[in-house]
């Protein structure tokens, strides 16, 4: 569906907000303010023994710990989603992945932004040289899958949840 007409009303580093008129089928018109978001990727890395997560503040929530499968925006000079995977991956964890998978797309919250997540599944994993952005307080969390109920039982996060599920899916297929 395309807007009739759209303006940007704030700008931020990483958002921006449009106001955004769209054409009822009767005739009217109506508006809706849209968050647009470059995008971003999840990665669900796993051996046979653990998931690997990260724990971190997410002030917008006011959690001072929030378990998370490792994650990032695309930035503007990524090539393709896997390539902001892959390097989501070494920067946040540490790792390398030797197999990737992509799993789903996700629209995170569509009431209102139009970010998509693209979900990955990575596995062959090897160290890699983990650096953080500047701002980012990463505690690595090696999760057992022995326990893996018990995360799903923890975590907040959506695209975790999602990625949770269908590890858990995954292995109870084998």
């Amino acid at each position: 569906m395309d807007p009739v007409s759209s303006e940007i009303v704030f700008r931020g580093r990483v958002i921006k907000v449009a106001m955004k008129r769209f054409a009822d089928p009767d005739g009217g018109e109506y508006e809706r303010d849209v968050v647009e978001h470059p995008g971003a990727v999840g990665i669900l890395a796993h051996d046979e023994e653990f998931v690997h997560l990260v724990a971190q503040p997410r002030e917008a929530i006011g959690a001072e710990r929030s378990l998370e499968i490792p994650a990032g925006t695309l930035d503007p000079g990524d090539a393709s989603e896997l390539e902001c995977a892959k390097r989501e991956l070494a920067e946040e964890v540490g790792l390398a992945a030797e197999h990737w998978t992509q799993l789903h797309l996700i629209q995170m919250t569509p009431g209102y932004s139009d970010e998509t997540l693209t979900l990955f599944e990575a596995t062959g994993l090897s160290a890699a040289e983990a650096e953080p952005d500047e701002d980012e307080r990463i505690e690595n969390v090696r999760w057992p899958l022995a326990e893996l109920e018990r995360a799903i039982v923890e975590v907040t996060d959506a695209k975790t949840l999602i990625a949770l599920l269908e590890l858990r899916a995954k292995l109870a297929a084998r």
